[in-house]
């Protein structure tokens, strides 16, 4: 499981491993693992052109020392300084030693000198940076976006906000990110995600708390929250989901649904409501029934909402109930908000940034723009598990702890019907048992995988979607 944390949690590790080591041996393992990583980039060291984007904090710093190895190496290393009166002073004396030599951003050449670099170090804003890049800072950016260079961004791209994922004006986009100690948020949260390229880790000693801020799982996560059929297991053992969807004019919505319930790991689907036949149709295994959700049978958890138009009865029905339940799409408008917080079983929403702006009464730019803080309001106003969708999808419990956030999708998960899909997977896990957290957050896992498997490269449909969950489950358990 990778884990990211908050600035400040990172900042008082540093201050108490620092308080152990000599003066300057935290900056030169940083430096040491920044300049390793770019040299792995460059190939070739010898003879390449390195331009460093210098600001005044710790992470100039960094880029300095790094900048000083790489140059004993025989690379040709200018630092471009952004605050020459406050630059790293031991960096700076370092890289001069070893045989760099730098400029002041506001001279003439600094701009020439990123458009030829080879590689460029962006050491511009560390951690604690808020706002986008200055507009000095801004021209080196554009400069080396427009270059042929390699951009290298020292702990995270200077312009994004480090807790959030915020982006709030210009950054500078990078290629590699290099990260010291831990993860920061904003770099496995969109906007800024999009901005880190690859992201590496490299140790530096940090002791940190059991409990990050966000949490990313893996295969290996994953793989051990997967509900497994055991040898007395029967389909009622199992786990049984019931969907409440569909209507007259939102049909496939329903049957999507009801395939991704299939496939998630529950031992049956009841189905409920005006879609039966075009259900029973496509899925003769579902158990159908047109008595309403109260009426239905037993089930160990429902989903309701996708493509339920109008039909609000239906899903207040479902709320009444005492085994966990999935409101997404049209449920979370016609939902009672005051029923959903009284409810003591678990509930899983699964809103886009468009119904989360409606949830909490803001615009949708403003979710979009902080999402990490808008699935916690969620969370906590609610008082449910709230998976946000999105190029990275967010799941938050409204017990607190660390957020869980995914990134296994592909944009081409960007289509009508795959929403449906998620929600009777997630459905089918919880009926299977698992917490409402986990059953989200595997849910998006599998649901990002096997948009992957089924697009490969190329548009795809929602049905084929749920047909590859199985390919992405049984790539998660081998």
């Amino acid at each position: 499981m990778r884990t990211a944390y908050s600035v400040e949690t990172v900042r008082a590790a540093e201050r108490e491993l620092m308080a152990r080591l000599p003066e300057g041996a935290l900056m030169q393992r940083a430096a040491a693992g920044l300049a390793a990583a770019c040299a792995d980039l460059l190939g070739r060291v010898y003879g390449s052109r390195i331009v460093l984007l210098v600001g005044s904090g710790d992470n100039g710093g960094d880029a300095l020392y790094a900048g000083a190895r790489l140059a004993r190496r025989g690379a040709g290393v200018t630092a471009v300084l952004l605050a020459p009166g406050r630059t790293h002073p031991g960096g700076l004396a370092a890289l001069r030693a070893a045989g760099g030599t730098a400029a002041e951003a506001s001279s003439g050449a600094a701009v020439r000198l990123v458009e030829r670099a080879d590689l460029v170090v962006d050491g511009i804003v560390g951690i604690g940076g808020k706002g986008g890049l200055r507009p000095e800072a801004a021209a080196l950016a554009d400069a080396a976006g427009r270059s042929r260079a390699v951009v290298v961004a020292v702990d995270l791209p200077s312009g994004i906000e480090a807790d959030t994922g915020e982006v709030r004006g210009d950054v500078l986009r990078a290629d590699l990110t290099v990260t010291f100690g831990a993860h920061k948020p904003g770099l496995l949260i969109d906007p800024a995600r999009g901005y880190a390229g690859t992201v590496r880790l490299v140790g530096i000693g940090l002791e940190l708390p059991a409990v990050p801020e966000l949490e990313a799982l893996q295969h290996a996560d994953v793989a051990r929250m997967l509900p497994l059929p055991a040898a007395e297991s029967d389909k009622y053992r199992r786990g049984v989901v019931g969907i409440a969807a569909g209507s007259a004019r939102y049909p496939g919505a329903a049957v999507l649904a009801v395939a991704g319930a299939l496939h998630g790991g529950a031992g049956a689907v009841r189905y409920v409501g005006p879609a039966a036949d075009a259900v029973i149709s496509r899925f003769p295994e579902t158990l159908v029934s047109d008595r309403g959700p109260a009426r239905a049978g037993r089930v160990q958890a429902w989903v309701t909402g996708p493509g339920a138009g109008d039909d609000a009865a239906a899903v207040a029905q479902v709320l009444e109930t005492d085994v966990p339940v999935l409101v997404d799409a049209d449920g979370l408008r016609l939902a009672d908000r005051d029923a959903v917080r009284r409810r003591t079983a678990p509930t899983l929403m699964t809103p886009h940034a468009g119904e989360a702006a409606a949830l909490l009464g803001v615009a949708r730019e403003e979710v979009e723009a902080g999402r990490l803080a808008a699935v916690r309001e969620l969370s906590s106003r609610y008082r449910a598990t709230v998976l946000l969708k999105g190029s990275t999808t967010l799941v938050a419990d409204p017990a607190g702890g660390a957020v869980r956030v995914n990134a296994t999708g592909t944009p081409w998960l960007a289509t009508a019907g795959s929403g449906d899909v998620l929600s009777g997977l997630a459905g089918s896990l919880l009926a299977a048992g698992l917490p409402a957290l986990d059953a989200g957050s595997v849910a998006a896992y599998l649901h990002g995988l096997a948009g992957r498997y089924a697009a490969d490269g190329a548009p795809v449909a929602a049905h084929e979607l749920a047909e590859a969950i199985p390919e992405a489950w049984r790539d998660v358990r081998e």
